[in-house]
């Protein structure tokens, strides 16, 4: 990306503008502070899948509902590194060099790689599992430094609860995950630990890449009773293919992100991602409107959904009772 003399020369007009309003003291009002104000928001994500892309389309809405209108005193700028950390890191480099006002990192992998440059703005970052474990901040509480955000750290023993309550008999779970992001790390961990404590045996096969994914779900068929989806980003972008390998031997797939039962999984207990996009998109305006990303405390989403695949259950001769239907935020049928 290159930048234009205009458009470096309108930020920093609006770097001047806002530090002459700070400098007299003056107290504006949120909406007035957005429109006089042309701002950069630049967002990068690791990989495109309906949950991170719901991530982006909530931020995006948010400063839209704060008066920050793309085309008009906002320029959204949006980047995916297509499943590659190394690209990551060039649109991290990219988007620093490109002076963006806040710098927002959709998934560990691209909240990483915006670390990693030592850029002092500020970092916002969204639907990262574990933020102190993955180095991104030390503490959830305020931590000084530049660096704020959500975390999507799923309720892993629920959702292995969850197979057990669907799937009759179960004895083996697999999982499909990625070695190499420290979010699935921590999840296998968690399902591990889980599994254990309710008596279920784990199948761990690593994809270290979108192409991968096939192979590895092919090695778990023969092997499990079910397959659980943690929130890992190779298996989410290649998810119809694990669905479709998977159904075609009758193993039903329960998922962490809802969005993969519209993709043909049995279940999924997770969060809805364009609320966790809402969430980090107020922060983003927060920042924008002069909050220290440092005196913010960063906060993990509590509220899940159950939602449900009626067909998918009548194709692998699962019945789903009354209740566990009527606790379903959305069923398809």
């Amino acid at each position: 990306m290159t930048v234009s003399l205009s458009r470096s020369f309108n930020r920093a007009a609006s770097r001047l503008a806002r530090a002459t309003v700070v400098a007299s003291g003056l107290v504006l009002a949120s909406t007035f502070a957005a429109s006089a104000q042309q701002v950069t928001v630049a967002v990068t994500s690791i990989v495109e899948h309906p949950a991170l892309n719901a991530v982006r389309d909530g931020i995006k809405d948010s400063l839209e509902k704060a008066g920050y209108t793309e085309g008009d005193n906002l320029e959204f700028v949006f980047e995916t590194a297509q499943g590659q950390p190394a690209i990551a890191k060039q649109i991290a480099d990219q988007f620093v060099g490109e002076e963006a006002d806040v710098l927002v990192g959709i998934s560990t992998p691209s909240a990483q790689a915006l670390i990693s440059t030592g850029t002092q703005i500020p970092i916002v970052f969204s639907a990262v599992t574990d933020p102190v474990g993955a180095g991104i901040v030390p503490t959830m509480d305020p931590a000084g430094g530049n660096v704020v955000g959500i975390s999507d750290l799923s309720p892993v023993a629920a959702q292995i609860a969850l197979i057990g309550k669907l799937v009759p008999d179960v004895k083996s779970i697999g999982i499909v995950a990625n070695p190499g992001e420290d979010n699935s790390r921590t999840l296998v961990a968690l399902a591990r630990a889980a599994a254990l404590e309710q008596g279920f045996e784990i199948y761990v096969a690593a994809a270290n890449s979108t192409s991968q994914v096939y192979q590895a779900t092919q090695f778990l068929v023969d092997r499990v009773d079910a397959i659980y989806v943690p929130t890992d980003n190779t298996a989410a972008a290649a998810i119809e293919s694990l669905i479709s390998v998977a159904n075609s031997r009758k193993i039903p797939v329960i998922s962490a992100e809802t969005s993969q039962v519209e993709a043909g999984a049995l279940a999924a207990a997770g969060f809805n991602y364009y609320d966790v996009g809402v969430e980090t998109g107020d922060l983003v305006v927060s920042i924008l409107n002069g909050a220290n990303p440092g005196e913010l405390a960063s906060s993990t989403v509590q509220r899940t959904e159950l939602y449900l695949n009626a067909r998918a259950a009548s194709a692998l001769g699962i019945t789903l009772s009354d209740d566990v239907l009527a606790s379903a935020k959305e069923v398809i049928r």
